[in-house]
């Protein structure tokens, strides 16, 4: 039996919608921003309850775009997890502003009894990420961020879909980051992102800068650069947005069986599912010893699995820099060497998850 973890064959296998919807967009030659991306961006603000929507040509441009927008630049710290993927860090690093790390804990988010410690006169911003689709501690940073009179830019690239009781990722900070990368929830055959924000003055500067700062077409009001989504993609994601709360639903129902016959086997670490807390499973993630010989176990019998990621961010090549060393980050580190991650995707059948977790089962009475 096979178990892919590349759902995008299955979600594309029927294309009929979205070229129905281009030959409307290809017959209006609106091909630069225009009423398609208008009408996705008034969708999501919709859907996740903000006031602006601004979307652009991929998550990282996002994060680069919020932390710019709050004036994020050289000499000023921005403090964000270890254990994140490189676009969190290079964000900040475009922007001329120095990282700094703290731990992840056992559900792999930032460790908010680890912020205050590393804030220091040169802070500006928290940089929380909704890793795995998981969602951290939001509340504790609001207030830590509150206290210490620093900003939010929340990295919800993973979170759309998700809930921290009856509010969605990106609507704690004061301007936010997703991605519509083909990895996240909601995708739009390519790279895509947005920018959140209620704040009417920051989502006026957003929008003139991610189009070259241009206030119509023989003027700028800012030197700015080009970051728009493409109306093709636009058209994806208003056909996906529909379908969002269904494809989270079935995630999580996958999730659970996951959960429930991986939970007693011995070498086997599931984090805590926190109450009132919604995961969108962009990465169903648990530790497993001897990691690397299960993960070819399970390669073998046709079960695609992946690492995310083998190496945390502190100790990266580029991470040197920052005086950073092993050690530092304990947790990080440790769950690097046994964190897999399997395939939970709304495609998958019950027979094909049972059929994962026997073969899991079977390693482990094996060794």
């Amino acid at each position: 039996m096979k178990v892919p973890f590349n759902y995008l064959p299955f979600q594309f296998s029927k294309v009929g919608p979205y070229f129905s919807e281009w030959k409307k967009l290809i017959k209006s030659t609106e091909f630069t921003l225009g009423k398609y991306v208008e009408e996705f961006e008034k969708n999501f603000a919709k859907y996740i309850g903000i006031k602006h929507c601004i979307s652009t040509n991929n998550g990282t441009d996002a994060l680069i775009l919020s932390l710019k927008a709050l004036n994020i630049k050289e000499g000023d710290e921005v403090i964000t997890v270890c254990n994140s993927f490189y676009a969190t860090t290079g964000a900040i690093v475009e922007c001329g502003a120095k990282p700094v790390f703290v731990d992840c804990d056992d559900r792999f988010q930032i460790n908010v009894k680890q912020i205050e410690k590393a804030i220091t006169k040169k802070t500006k911003a928290i940089l929380p990420v909704h890793w795995g689709g998981a969602s951290p501690d939001i509340n504790d940073i609001v207030k830590i961020a509150k206290k210490n009179n620093l900003k939010i830019i929340e990295d919800a690239c993973m979170g759309i879909g998700a809930k921290i009781g009856n509010k969605y990722p990106g609507t704690f900070g004061e301007v936010n980051a997703f991605s519509m990368h083909p990895l996240k929830s909601l995708n739009v055959m390519g790279d895509g992102g947005m920018v959140v924000t209620d704040n009417n003055n920051l989502a006026s500067w957003l929008r003139k800068y991610r189009n070259h700062g241009m206030i119509n077409r023989d003027n700028i009001a800012i030197w700015g650069t080009n970051n728009r989504l493409q109306p093709l993609q636009a058209v994806v994601a208003n056909i996906e947005l529909k379908k969002i709360n269904q494809i989270i639903i079935q995630r999580n129902r996958n999730a659970k069986i996951l959960d429930d016959g991986l939970k007693n086997i011995t070498g086997v670490k599931i984090p805590n599912r926190k109450k009132g807390y919604k995961e969108t499973f962009a990465l169903y993630m648990a530790q497993f010893k001897k990691r690397d010989q299960l993960k070819k176990f399970l390669i073998k019998n046709n079960i695609e699995v992946k690492i995310h990621y083998p190496k945390p961010l502190h100790l990266q090549n580029p991470s040197k820099k920052l005086g950073y060393k092993t050690k530092d980050f304990p947790i990080a580190e440790k769950q690097a060497k046994e964190l897999l991650t399997l395939p939970v995707h709304q495609y998958l059948s019950r027979k094909q998850l049972n059929y994962m977790v026997s073969k899991i089962q079977q390693f482990y009475s094996n060794k």
